[in-house]
């Protein structure tokens, strides 16, 4: 099966909402062998068709690239470390919002306490006021470095929720399929926005705070 058609329209839809503005973000979905389809490196994704991808292996080797001069999202090593970490994953969504960044950069350790609202179980919490937080990682110049954090990290502390946050850069999330992978992203970007207007409320309500 070509998961390729899904991941365009999530492309589309996450570009016209304004979490891939310019070429911003990369979006990934396996195929039948393991291997999976990530969309190339430079490509304005409000307008990426099937020759915009390229077909990696789990080690980083391309197998497949529909078009001449096709490269890999230079972030396909975040796509490799989630794959290899979470074998169950089919599709794995990273985008770029204003929301995600301002969130990252309200907090100085390595997770944000996410609020538990009925929106949580979109991350399959399902228990009575969940006490979850998302991990945050530094953002940094060198990509393999930030898949290195995340492979140490998620070794030894497996996440709470199928998703990451990067600093100042924006929200990775997988799941078992693009249409849940889809489904997340949304979720993610829904609680960033309600964790910066409850601050801004509480602000408002209390000064001094």
């Amino acid at each position: 099966m070509n998961p390729r058609p899904s991941v365009i329209a999530a492309a589309r839809q996450f570009y016209q909402l304004g979490w891939m503005f310019g070429t911003a973000g990369n979006l990934s979905a396996r195929a039948e062998d393991g291997s999976f389809w990530i969309t190339a490196s430079g490509k304005q994704k409000g307008l990426l068709g099937e020759d915009d991808f390229v077909r990696v292996s789990l080690t980083g080797e391309v197998l497949e690239s529909p078009a001449a001069g096709n490269r890999p999202s230079a972030e396909t090593s975040i796509h490799q470390a989630i794959y290899s970490l979470f074998p169950e994953a089919m599709a794995c969504y990273h985008v770029h919002s204003v929301e995600a960044n301002l969130v990252s950069s309200l907090h100085s350790g390595d997770r944000i306490p996410l609020p538990p609202i009925e929106m949580i179980k979109g991350f399959d919490i399902w228990e009575e006021n969940p006490q979850v937080s998302m991990p945050l990682f530094e953002n940094y110049a060198s990509v393999p470095r930030i898949a290195e954090a995340i492979r140490d990290r998620f070794q030894t502390s497996p996440p709470d929720v199928p998703a990451l946050l990067i600093r100042n850069h924006g929200v990775t999330v997988w799941a078992a399929s693009p249409a849940i992978a889809q489904n997340r992203v949304e979720i993610a970007e829904y609680l960033f926005r309600y964790l910066l207007q409850a601050r801004l409320y509480l602000k408002d309500s209390c000064p001094g705070l």
